[in-house]
Protein backbone atom coordinates (compact mmCIF):
# COMPACT_ATOMS: atom_id res chain seq x y z
CA UNK A 1 0.00 0.00 0.00
CA UNK A 2 1.27 3.42 -0.91
CA UNK A 3 0.62 6.25 1.55
CA UNK A 4 0.16 9.83 0.51
CA UNK A 5 1.23 11.89 3.50
CA UNK A 6 -0.65 15.01 4.40
CA UNK A 7 0.85 17.97 6.27
CA UNK A 8 -2.38 18.35 8.22
CA UNK A 9 -1.64 15.20 10.23
CA UNK A 10 -3.86 15.88 13.20
CA UNK A 11 -7.18 16.56 11.46
CA UNK A 12 -8.55 13.01 11.30
CA UNK A 13 -7.21 12.04 14.73
CA UNK A 14 -8.86 15.18 16.11
CA UNK A 15 -12.14 14.16 14.48
CA UNK A 16 -11.91 10.74 16.13
CA UNK A 17 -11.09 12.37 19.47
CA UNK A 18 -14.01 14.81 19.23
CA UNK A 19 -16.46 11.93 18.75
CA UNK A 20 -14.93 9.30 21.03
CA UNK A 21 -12.97 11.31 23.58
CA UNK A 22 -9.85 9.21 22.83
CA UNK A 23 -6.48 10.77 22.12
CA UNK A 24 -4.88 8.48 19.55
CA UNK A 25 -1.53 10.20 19.85
CA UNK A 26 -1.15 8.33 23.14
CA UNK A 27 -0.61 5.18 21.03
CA UNK A 28 3.10 4.43 20.60
CA UNK A 29 2.56 1.36 18.39
CA UNK A 30 3.52 -1.35 20.89
CA UNK A 31 1.25 -3.81 19.06
CA UNK A 32 -0.29 -5.44 22.13
CA UNK A 33 -3.78 -4.73 20.75
CA UNK A 34 -3.02 -6.54 17.50
CA UNK A 35 -1.26 -9.43 19.23
CA UNK A 36 -4.40 -10.17 21.26
CA UNK A 37 -6.99 -9.51 18.56
CA UNK A 38 -8.83 -12.76 17.73
CA UNK A 39 -9.84 -11.55 14.26
CA UNK A 40 -6.66 -9.71 13.21
CA UNK A 41 -5.71 -12.53 10.84
CA UNK A 42 -8.88 -11.78 8.85
CA UNK A 43 -8.66 -7.98 8.85
CA UNK A 44 -7.11 -5.73 6.26
CA UNK A 45 -5.03 -3.78 8.76
CA UNK A 46 -4.21 -4.73 12.32
CA UNK A 47 -5.64 -2.46 15.04
CA UNK A 48 -2.15 -1.01 15.55
CA UNK A 49 -1.80 -0.21 11.87
CA UNK A 50 -5.29 1.32 11.68
CA UNK A 51 -4.47 3.67 14.56
CA UNK A 52 -1.21 4.61 12.86
CA UNK A 53 -3.12 5.37 9.64
CA UNK A 54 -5.42 7.64 11.68
CA UNK A 55 -2.38 9.41 13.15
CA UNK A 56 -1.09 9.91 9.60
CA UNK A 57 -4.42 11.43 8.49
CA UNK A 58 -5.19 8.59 6.05
CA UNK A 59 -8.93 9.12 6.38
CA UNK A 60 -10.01 7.65 3.06
CA UNK A 61 -8.00 4.47 3.63
CA UNK A 62 -9.35 4.07 7.16
CA UNK A 63 -13.00 4.75 6.26
CA UNK A 64 -12.83 2.23 3.41
CA UNK A 65 -11.04 -0.44 5.46
CA UNK A 66 -12.70 -3.75 6.33
CA UNK A 67 -11.02 -3.79 9.74
CA UNK A 68 -13.60 -1.72 11.70
CA UNK A 69 -16.41 -3.90 10.32
CA UNK A 70 -14.69 -7.18 11.15
CA UNK A 71 -13.92 -6.05 14.72
CA UNK A 72 -15.72 -8.41 17.10
CA UNK A 73 -15.89 -5.67 19.78
CA UNK A 74 -14.56 -8.17 22.30
CA UNK A 75 -12.39 -5.39 23.80
CA UNK A 76 -9.34 -7.61 24.18
CA UNK A 77 -7.38 -4.84 22.45
CA UNK A 78 -8.71 -2.23 24.85
CA UNK A 79 -7.88 -4.34 27.90
CA UNK A 80 -4.31 -4.96 26.71
CA UNK A 81 -3.48 -1.35 25.80
CA UNK A 82 -0.88 0.05 28.23
CA UNK A 83 -2.07 3.57 27.37
CA UNK A 84 -5.71 2.65 28.11
CA UNK A 85 -6.91 3.46 24.61
CA UNK A 86 -10.29 1.88 24.01
CA UNK A 87 -9.45 0.45 20.58
CA UNK A 88 -12.88 -1.17 20.20
CA UNK A 89 -14.41 2.29 20.64
CA UNK A 90 -12.07 3.61 17.94
CA UNK A 91 -13.42 0.93 15.56
CA UNK A 92 -17.00 1.93 16.40
CA UNK A 93 -16.15 5.59 15.89
CA UNK A 94 -14.66 4.85 12.46
CA UNK A 95 -17.85 2.98 11.48
CA UNK A 96 -19.95 5.94 12.62
CA UNK A 97 -17.82 8.45 10.72
CA UNK A 98 -17.96 6.30 7.58
CA UNK A 99 -21.75 6.17 7.87
CA UNK A 100 -22.01 9.92 8.43
CA UNK A 101 -19.86 10.61 5.38
CA UNK A 102 -21.81 8.25 3.17
CA UNK A 103 -18.97 5.76 2.72
CA UNK A 104 -20.36 2.37 1.82
CA UNK A 105 -19.45 -0.23 4.44
CA UNK A 106 -16.52 -2.38 3.39
CA UNK A 107 -18.35 -5.44 4.73
CA UNK A 108 -22.05 -4.81 4.17
CA UNK A 109 -23.12 -8.11 5.76
CA UNK A 110 -21.93 -6.88 9.17
CA UNK A 111 -23.99 -3.70 8.87
CA UNK A 112 -27.00 -5.69 7.64
CA UNK A 113 -26.72 -8.12 10.56
CA UNK A 114 -26.42 -5.29 13.06
CA UNK A 115 -29.46 -3.53 11.56
CA UNK A 116 -31.58 -6.70 11.50
CA UNK A 117 -30.60 -7.54 15.09
CA UNK A 118 -31.29 -4.06 16.48
CA UNK A 119 -34.58 -3.69 14.58
CA UNK A 120 -35.74 -7.00 16.05
CA UNK A 121 -34.86 -5.97 19.60
CA UNK A 122 -36.38 -2.52 19.14
CA UNK A 123 -39.73 -3.81 17.87
CA UNK A 124 -40.05 -6.94 20.06
CA UNK A 125 -38.16 -5.96 23.18
CA UNK A 126 -35.94 -8.99 22.64
CA UNK A 127 -34.45 -10.91 19.75
CA UNK A 128 -36.86 -12.76 17.46
CA UNK A 129 -34.44 -15.07 15.63
CA UNK A 130 -36.77 -16.18 12.84
CA UNK A 131 -37.75 -12.62 11.94
CA UNK A 132 -34.17 -11.40 12.23
CA UNK A 133 -32.94 -14.16 9.90
CA UNK A 134 -35.53 -13.24 7.27
CA UNK A 135 -34.70 -9.55 7.62
CA UNK A 136 -30.96 -10.26 7.34
CA UNK A 137 -31.41 -12.41 4.24
CA UNK A 138 -33.62 -9.78 2.59
CA UNK A 139 -31.10 -7.03 3.36
CA UNK A 140 -28.39 -9.16 1.71
CA UNK A 141 -30.69 -9.97 -1.22
CA UNK A 142 -30.36 -13.68 -0.53
CA UNK A 143 -33.92 -14.46 0.62
CA UNK A 144 -33.55 -18.24 0.46
CA UNK A 145 -30.11 -18.51 2.04
CA UNK A 146 -30.10 -21.37 4.57
CA UNK A 147 -33.86 -21.82 4.05
CA UNK A 148 -33.49 -25.61 4.24
CA UNK A 149 -32.35 -25.29 7.85
CA UNK A 150 -35.56 -23.55 8.93
CA UNK A 151 -37.87 -26.60 9.09
CA UNK A 152 -35.28 -28.62 11.02
CA UNK A 153 -34.76 -25.83 13.55
CA UNK A 154 -38.51 -25.29 13.90
CA UNK A 155 -39.05 -29.02 14.46
CA UNK A 156 -36.36 -29.11 17.16
CA UNK A 157 -37.80 -26.03 18.87
CA UNK A 158 -34.71 -23.92 18.14
CA UNK A 159 -36.75 -21.27 16.35
CA UNK A 160 -40.17 -19.84 17.11
CA UNK A 161 -42.55 -18.76 14.36
CA UNK A 162 -43.77 -15.77 16.37
CA UNK A 163 -41.92 -13.29 18.60
CA UNK A 164 -42.25 -13.64 22.34
CA UNK A 165 -43.53 -10.55 24.01
CA UNK A 166 -42.03 -8.83 27.02
CA UNK A 167 -43.45 -6.34 29.48
CA UNK A 168 -42.60 -2.68 29.10
CA UNK A 169 -41.52 -2.68 25.47
CA UNK A 170 -41.70 1.10 25.68
CA UNK A 171 -38.64 1.12 27.97
CA UNK A 172 -36.66 -0.70 25.27
CA UNK A 173 -37.84 1.78 22.64
CA UNK A 174 -36.81 4.65 24.94
CA UNK A 175 -33.31 3.19 25.20
CA UNK A 176 -33.08 3.26 21.40
CA UNK A 177 -34.53 6.78 21.23
CA UNK A 178 -32.10 8.06 23.88
CA UNK A 179 -29.08 6.46 22.23
CA UNK A 180 -29.40 8.29 18.94
CA UNK A 181 -26.25 10.32 19.69
CA UNK A 182 -24.15 8.26 17.29
CA UNK A 183 -26.79 7.89 14.61
CA UNK A 184 -25.99 9.58 11.32
CA UNK A 185 -27.87 12.80 11.00
CA UNK A 186 -29.66 13.61 7.81
CA UNK A 187 -28.73 16.98 6.49
CA UNK A 188 -31.48 19.33 5.46
CA UNK A 189 -31.59 20.09 1.80
CA UNK A 190 -31.59 23.73 0.90
CA UNK A 191 -34.05 24.88 -1.72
Amino acid sequence: MQLKLDNNVSQFADEIEALSGLNLYDCYQCGKCSAGCPVSQFTQESPTRLIRLIQLNQKETVLNSKTPYLCASCSTCSERCPMEIDVAKVMETVRILASREGVKPAVKEVVNFSGAFLDSVKSNGRLFEFGMTISFNLRNRTPLKDAMLGPVMLQKGKLGLFPQSIKNKEKIKNIFNNSSYFEPKEEKKEH
